[in-house]
C-alpha cells in the first residue's frame, strides 16, 4: 500500500496528465473543425439553388439552429428561421420549408432535430449536398393558410384608450404608428421583438396602467377559420417576478355582440409565446378588438398578434 506522501507527489503528475490529454483534445477538435464548416462557394450553391427553385411562401429553417453565417448569403425575399427552439415551431404560415443543415457540426443532435422537426412533414426528393450544407424540401403538414393578420392591417385600425366606464381617448394614425394620449411608449404599430429567443414581428400594445385598455379595432375578420391570439413580454422583462409587478391580460371580443372570442391572463415571471384559439362559425367577416391592460404597465412590454387561418 503507497504511503500518503507518495500518493501527494503522485499527484501533480496526475493533474499534468490530465491537462496534457485535454488540450490534446482541443487541438484535436480544432484541427478537425475547418473540415466540416462550409466554404464561401458551398454557400453561393445553396443561395443560387434556392433563387432557382423557391416559390413564394416557402421558408428556410437552420439546423443547428445556430449557424446564422447562411444568412450572409441566402436570398432576402425568402424568410430564415434559426433560433432556440426553432426546430419545433409549426412555422405554420409556410407550406413548404427547405431545411438548411451542417450534420457533422459538433453536436448538431441530427436525432433530436429530427424528433422535433418532423411530425406532420414530408421529405420532397432526395437531400441536395454542397460540400459540408445538406439542403432537403419539406412539405409542410403544419401550414395553415392565413386569411387575416392584424399586424398586416394595422394601418386601417382603429385604435384608441378605454376607461372601464367606456370612454375613450382616440389614438391618432400619423402614417406609421397609431399615437395615444400619454407616456411615449403608448402606442401601436407592427415591430420586430423577441420573445423568449424568437424573433417576432408583432403588434407593439404596452398596457396603459390601471383599469384602463388600449384597444385597436379591426375589420374584416372573415368567418370559418381558426381565430389564433399570441403573444408575450418581449425580452428580459418576462423574466422579472417582482411582488409589485402585476398580471398583464390581452384578448379578442366580438364589437357587435361584446362576446369575449379570446382571453389570455400573463402573470408576471412567465416566459415565451402565449397562445389561445377558438373556431369561429362560418358566416360573414366580423369586426374585432383586440386589447390589453394590466393594473400596473412597469415592464409590462406587450408584443402580440391575431391570425385568422384555414385548414
Amino acid at each position: 500500500m503507497r504511503s500518503p506522501d507518495a500518493i501527494r507527489r503522485t499527484l501533480p503528475l496526475v493533474e499534468l496528465g490530465g491537462l496534457l490529454l485535454v488540450a490534446l483534445a482541443c487541438l484535436v477538435f480544432q484541427l478537425r473543425l475547418p473540415g466540416r464548416l462550409p466554404s464561401e462557394a458551398d454557400e453561393r450553391a445553396v443561395a443560387d439553388l434556392l433563387r432557382a427553385e423557391a416559390r413564394p411562401g416557402d421558408a428556410v429553417l437552420l439546423f443547428p439552429w445556430w449557424t446564422e453565417r447562411a444568412r450572409l448569403y441566402l436570398p432576402p425575399e425568402l424568410p430564415v428561421y434559426g433560433y432556440l427552439g426553432s426546430d419545433q415551431d409549426d412555422l405554420s404560415a409556410h407550406p413548404r420549408i427547405w431545411v438548411l443543415g451542417q450534420p457533422e457540426l459538433p453536436r448538431a443532435d441530427e436525432s433530436g432535430f429530427r424528433a422535433a422537426f418532423l411530425p406532420q412533414r414530408i421529405a420532397v426528393g432526395a437531400p441536395r449536398r454542397a460540400g459540408n450544407l445538406e439542403l432537403t424540401l419539406y412539405e409542410n403538414g403544419r401550414h395553415r393558410p392565413r386569411h387575416f393578420v392584424a399586424s398586416e392591417a394595422y394601418a386601417k385600425a382603429r385604435v384608441w384608450l378605454e376607461s372601464p366606464e367606456g370612454t375613450r381617448r382616440e389614438c391618432t394614425f400619423d402614417g406609421r404608428v397609431h399615437r395615444c394620449p400619454g407616456p411615449p411608449h403608448l402606442y401601436v404599430a407592427p415591430e420586430w421583438h423577441e420573445i423568449l429567443y424568437q424573433p417576432r414581428r408583432c403588434l407593439w400594445m404596452h398596457p396603459p396602467g390601471g383599469k384602463e385598455r388600449l384597444v385597436a379595432e379591426f375589420d374584416g375578420v372573415p368567418g370559418g377559420t381558426e381565430l389564433r391570439l399570441e403573444g408575450g413580454i418581449i425580452f428580459e422583462y418576462a423574466f422579472r417576478h417582482e411582488p409589485r409587478l402585476s398580471t398583464t391580460h390581452y384578448g379578442v371580443e366580438d364589437t357587435a355582440t361584446g362576446e369575449a372570442l379570446l382571453n389570455i391572463s400573463h402573470p408576471a415571471g412567465l416566459e415565451g409565446v402565449q397562445k389561445a384559439s377558438r373556431a369561429l362559425p362560418a358566416g360573414a367577416p366580423r369586426t374585432v378588438r383586440v386589447w390589453v391592460r394590466a393594473d400596473n404597465a412597469d415592464s409590462r412590454q406587450v408584443c402580440l398578434d391575431v391570425f385568422a387561418e384555414g385548414t
